[in-house]
């Protein structure tokens, strides 16, 4: 059972690190009009989020701070596990944001 239970773990560590290099690999910017970034409401600038609809929003919360965002926080764009395959704006945000630890 130990056996079993180390192997699921590897195997998630290692999914996600390959899911995290495939989104820098392929690195193409979201667009705000990607169906998916419609969806959560995607901004590449976190001072254009609709207040109206996202009202808990505070311009403090960016991409780059966010648990989701796969860059460094000084990175200008970097990968997103919301968005896999695209890199998102390190000033952009969406209703998936989660603050960083």
């Amino acid at each position: 059972m130990s056996n079993r239970r180390e192997f699921i773990v590897q195997v998630s560590l290692g999914g996600g690190a390959l899911l995290a290099g495939s989104a820098f690999a392929q690195g193409t910017m979201l667009s705000e009009t990607d169906k998916q970034a419609v969806t959560l409401g995607y901004k590449a600038d976190t001072t254009k989020v609709d207040k109206t609809k996202f009202p808990k929003h505070t311009v403090d919360q960016k991409c780059s701070n966010c648990v989701l965002y796969q860059g460094k926080a000084s990175d200008k764009a970097g990968g997103c596990g919301a968005f896999p395959g695209k890199q998102v704006a390190g000033n952009g945000w969406c209703s998936a944001w989660a603050k960083k630890a």
